[in-house]
């Protein structure tokens, strides 16, 4: 056994030597590298991944689940500023399960499925109140935290007392919210106003004014008041002025220009709007039989008492001293004598009514109507013929009958009573040196002949650029003709010809095409000869 260990060192020792410094730190490099990868390998192989198990906890659920955490020897870990707690991935739904089923994370709040799991006979008027003031909270709060842009909620409610008599005001209960609202998160105006509207209708007597919601960084949220909205509300208000305005000017327009015509008369309304909005609530008692002012008896209790005998003249004391009885005769104890008592009580019951007033978004506070009335009342060239002052006053009559039942049917009648009418009216008679009318302008007739002779000329124009175009197209195919080279067509004999017939066309030819060929030809011919 020792003598192959010692062969192996030496092999081992004779292996090493005979290397070189190069080989031998390649050699090094490549066992340290095999042994970090396979410690990497290890590590991730036994190192558990952390998943969050909770976020957005506080600091009451954050310790709870840390105790049990720790009972139970799970690792864990904490971010967020504890707010975050992280477990193994492979005991993530184990755990949620467990927690759950022992009611963790409790945040201390309760809900109305308190009161049926927790029912009993023991609790008081005053527990169960703030039982159920806190569960009302709750749910308001888990209500708003299914908001998008909300993370968390927490609602305080002020709960009035109930009025013991009729004839105490009921006290409206009051909220304060505060939200914690997604960094950089822009809430819209419906938004607002349906968180507004949801408190509002949740708990009972809570109107809008008695509602405050702030966030995390002490921002007011108001009903409406995002950016834009005064210039939202403004047009608003101008707009509902201006088609009421709009609205009566036409109607008198129309009433007025069937009197003296719409050319003759120009009517301008100016009105003043109350846009004070009101939510009230009223609650009356009032007798069931007005002209007695009593209730309807519900109930009559009647008690009488006689008595006859010796002391019985009076149920009270001799004289009027401290102990006798006012009302009672006095007599002396030894008399004969008798008294009786009749009591009688009756609860009655009364009306009582209770109204939620809402007011109407504008009233219309005043009207200012302003008339101009054409004097002029025929033109026949340069003669003018103007109202008399009899027919202007006949016009203005009709005219202040007509705008006075517009005013006080248009006016709201909590401002009419104080109006008078006559005041609001101004009638102008003018002559009118450019005439206005209710309808538009009419447009100039044009003659039918101008319509015909337009017609002649447009089909004469159309006729010459038809020819026009015809004569260009001819022109440019001569041209395009004439500029083909022209094509040499053999001649086709119709019949055989003779040797000497050949030669006579190929002498004409050449005489034809080569004159001066041909001249010369003749002169050899002729000095052969």
């Amino acid at each position: 056994m020792n003598e192959k260990i010692k062969k192996f060192k030496n092999t081992t020792t004779a292996f090493w030597t005979d290397r070189t410094k190069s080989q031998k730190r390649i050699f090094i490099g490549t066992m340290i590298i095999i042994v970090l990868l396979i410690t990497a390998i290890l590590l991730f192989a036994f190192h558990s991944k952390f998943v969050p198990l909770y976020n957005n906890l506080s600091v009451q659920e954050a310790g709870q689940i840390k105790a049990e955490l720790d009972t139970r020897g799970v690792p864990y870990e904490l971010q967020e500023n504890g707010t975050t707690i992280l477990v193994p991935d492979e005991q993530v739904d184990s755990l949620l399960v467990d927690l759950a089923g022992q009611g963790i994370p409790n945040s201390g709040n309760i809900d109305y499925s308190f009161f049926s799991e927790n029912a009993s006979w023991g609790v008081t008027e005053n527990e169960f109140n703030v039982m159920k003031l806190d569960a009302m909270q709750t749910e308001l709060a888990n209500l708003m935290k299914g908001i998008d842009g909300i993370n968390d909620a927490q609602v305080m409610i002020n709960m009035p007392e109930e009025a013991v008599f009729v004839n105490d005001t009921q006290q409206n209960a009051s909220a304060s919210i505060v939200l914690n609202t997604k960094p950089g998160y822009q809430f819209q105006e419906g938004q607002i106003n349906g968180l507004y509207h949801m408190v509002s209708k949740a708990v009972p007597n809570l109107p809008i004014e008695n509602i405050a919601i702030t966030n995390q960084y002490f921002e007011s949220f108001e009903p409406g008041n995002t950016t834009g909205n005064v210039q939202d509300t403004y047009t608003y208000q101008q707009q509902v002025k201006q088609d009421i305005e709009q609205d009566i000017q036409k109607r008198l327009q129309q009433m007025l220009g069937a009197m003296v015509g719409l050319e003759n008369v120009i009517v301008s309304v100016t009105s003043d709007i109350d846009f004070t909005q009101e939510n009230r609530t009223e609650e009356i008692v009032d007798p069931v039989d007005l002209e007695n002012m009593e209730g309807l008896p519900v109930s009559i209790e009647t008690i009488q008492e006689t008595y006859t005998g010796d002391g019985a003249a009076a149920a009270g004391n001799v004289g009027t001293s401290d102990q006798d009885t006012a009302g009672y005769q006095g007599t002396d104890e030894e008399d004969n004598g008798e008294y009786e008592m009749v009591k009688e009580t009756i609860n009655n019951e009364f009306n009582r009514i209770r109204k939620n007033i809402v007011e109407s978004p504008y009233k219309v506070r005043d009207l200012g109507i302003q008339v101009a009335v054409n004097a002029v009342k025929n033109e026949n060239g340069s003669e003018v013929e103007y109202l008399t002052q009899q027919e202007e006053a006949t016009v203005e009559e009709g005219m202040n009958s007509i705008m006075n039942s517009i005013i006080t049917t248009s006016i709201d009648r909590e401002y009419v009573e104080n109006i008078e009418p006559e005041e609001k009216v101004s009638i102008v008679f003018q002559e009118f040196t450019g005439k206005q009318t209710a309808s538009s302008a009419t447009t100039p007739v044009i003659p039918a002949w101008v319509y015909i002779v337009g017609g002649i000329v447009l089909l004469a124009i159309i006729i010459l650029v038809i020819k026009l175009l015809r004569n260009r197209k001819a022109e440019e195919v001569e041209e395009e003709i004439d500029s083909e080279e022209p094509i040499n067509v053999p001649n086709i004999p119709e019949k055989e010809e003779s040797e000497s017939m050949v030669r006579k066309r190929q002498l004409e030819k050449v005489a034809k095409e080569k004159p001066e060929d041909f001249a010369k030809l003749l002169r050899s011919w002729i000095g052969e000869d």
